[in-house]
């Protein structure tokens, strides 16, 4: 008998549909993808914008979805209590605190701050050897490079180890994340 769970990934994204449709596209192929290979979805529990179409995506596909929301975001979000677990937290900590210990990988979807403030406290829980789970920057249609550049300068400025790049890679398109994450979880 094997109890071994489903492999759980944790996508950040935001709770709007962003200015172009590449963006949601993304979060629904985001979300086909980790159905199609029987994993969990952990997300932010929102069913608007690319939260949303990661969701329903994932749901169409039979996915199991576990979606975490602080109470004051339930309804700027509009809370999606249609899902397999619907957990309400007290405040945004216990929200990430929640998602990175219920999951084995990480997505930053685009996004807005709330998405960069997820994102930047998985990777500083990285540096500080909190975890070493995979986490995946999909760069959609160039979003992300001001953040790489940023990045980037942080390390030539001398405030961030050029090694500490290592603890996140940048893929371009759905085919290069489904492969990167599957060989990340073997």
């Amino acid at each position: 008998m094997n109890l071994q769970r489903k492999k759980s990934i944790c996508v950040y994204c935001a709770h709007r549909d962003g200015a172009k449709p590449s963006y949601l596209q993304a979060a629904q192929d985001t979300g086909e993808m980790i159905a199609r290979h029987n994993m969990r979805l952990v997300y932010g529990a929102g069913s608007v914008g690319l939260m949303g179409k990661v969701a329903n995506s994932a749901q169409s596909g039979n996915a199991e979805v576990f979606g975490v929301i602080p109470e004051h975001l339930l309804d700027l979000e509009i809370g999606k209590d249609d899902i397999d677990s619907f957990i309400v937290t007290e405040n945004m900590h216990e929200r990430k605190k929640i998602m990175v210990l219920n999951s084995d990988a990480f997505i930053l979807l685009p996004g807005g701050f709330g998405s960069l403030d997820e994102f930047f406290e998985l990777i500083t829980w990285r540096q500080l050897g909190l975890h070493n789970k995979p986490c995946f920057i999909f760069n959609v249609n160039g979003y992300w490079n001001s953040l790489l550049q940023l990045i980037d300068n942080q390390i030539s400025e001398g405030f961030v180890l050029s090694n500490n790049k290592k603890f996140f890679s940048v893929v371009e398109n759905i085919d290069e994340l489904e492969t990167k994450l599957i060989q990340s979880l073997s």
